[in-house]
């Protein structure tokens, strides 16, 4: 018990109404085909309620891979026509993306469980950068796997090199979420087709593309050639559906039928019928979510640059957040006084980003409450 340390989720207020910009969730609504086809469900299938649902989610299975295929995994950059994407050429996948090479489950937190039980070792450390998805450290502490961290370049980035260095030293497999988090700095997909070129095949390397959708290049075109890689995504940023607790895989059947053999001798209760139905819809509508993707880019372009104008220092995202802090102000007092304006951002007490807050980025109303918030704060 001694090593366990557990997630500490963004702040769901319940004393009053705030703007919420501290949880990275998206600021649109699921699309109206969603809400129609969950009240049609209901409606018309209320004994569907009363058995289990399709334990392999193969309908779900098939909808995200066809979502695949049409974008390219990189929502805003698929071009929109009518109802459906074509996704930019650097995006387009060599291959079919098949229903067998995906997995899902209960949100990408209960896909990582699974990812650490089945491919991270206890008897290895397994290594991390100094800051990232904190539920990372707090699902090796939960399987007893002891962690090597390494320290983030200067500008935020990897150390791609120290962590191959010490993932060969230690045997051991690897994790980073791509583009990172909390910084929203990415690696290539050049840069990390290197990294995979220099890693043991035997061992798998886990991508988290939980925020691609926001202008990363996804790396499963990589598929093709790495047997061993494993991409994490989600659908509660990019498909506006953190209330619906959906995440997934995609990777070679092999690792698949892997996480799959794990989770159901762990945890065989499936996705619920709802969530799937939910899920399938939002897939079968990549145009809705093709353009909302397009719109948290615009306000977090536009952000950035309301926040270099006032002398902010941040780091230049590719994701749905800004990591900002106010050079004369610490950390936790931004975040106090723009609570006091009913907005919430995200403030960290970790040592090096302590004087930093994690902003969301929400709708164009929502950005311009921020902005004004910022403004009587001081520069």
């Amino acid at each position: 018990m001694e090593n366990l340390h557990p997630y500490i989720p963004g702040e769901q207020p319940k004393d009053r109404v705030y703007i919420k910009l501290n949880a990275n969730e998206n600021p649109y609504p699921p699309c109206k085909e969603v809400i129609k086809g969950i009240k049609k469900f209901v409606n018309s299938n209320p004994m569907k309620l009363t058995v289990y649902p399709d334990p392999d989610s193969n309908e779900l299975h098939k909808a995200i891979a066809d979502m695949l295929n049409e974008t390219g995994g990189v929502l805003c950059n698929a071009q929109v026509k009518g109802k459906k994407c074509e996704p930019k050429s650097n995006d387009k996948i060599p291959f079919t993306v098949t229903p067998d090479m995906i997995y899902t489950g209960n949100g990408s937190d209960e896909v990582l469980s699974f990812v650490f039980y089945a491919f991270f070792d206890s008897n290895t450390k397994l290594v991390l950068p100094e800051f990232t998805y904190s539920f990372y450290p707090v699902y090796a502490g939960f399987y007893d796997i002891e962690t090597d961290i390494v320290p983030m370049k200067s500008d935020w980035s990897l150390d791609v090199e120290e962590m191959l260095s010490r993932a060969k030293k230690n045997g051991s497999g690897l994790i980073f979420a791509n583009p990172n988090a909390p910084s929203g700095i990415s690696l290539s997909r050049v840069q990390v087709k290197q990294m995979l070129d220099s890693f043991d095949k035997d061992k798998v390397f886990v991508v988290d593309e939980a925020y691609c959708d926001f202008g990363v290049e996804s790396c499963i075109p990589l598929l093709k050639d790495y047997k061993n890689l494993v991409i994490v995504r989600t659908f509660s940023k990019s498909l506006c559906s953190a209330g619906m607790r959906l995440g997934y895989i995609v990777a070679n059947p092999e690792l698949v039928q892997q996480i799959t053999t794990v989770k159901n001798s762990l945890n065989h209760f499936p996705i619920d019928a709802v969530a799937q139905t939910a899920g399938k819809i939002a897939c079968q509508n990549a145009w809705y979510y093709a353009e909302c993707a397009k719109k948290v880019v615009e306000q977090r372009e536009s952000f950035e640059k309301f926040l270099q104008d006032k002398g902010w220092e941040f780091v230049s995202s590719k994701t749905n957040f800004v990591l900002a802090r106010n050079l004369k102000i610490p950390g936790a007092e931004v975040y106090k006084k723009i609570k006091e304006q009913g907005i919430l951002v995200r403030h960290f007490s970790t040592k090096g980003i302590e004087d930093y807050v994690r902003i969301t980025i929400g709708t164009a109303e929502q950005m311009n409450a921020l902005k004004k918030a910022i403004e009587t704060i001081g520069e």
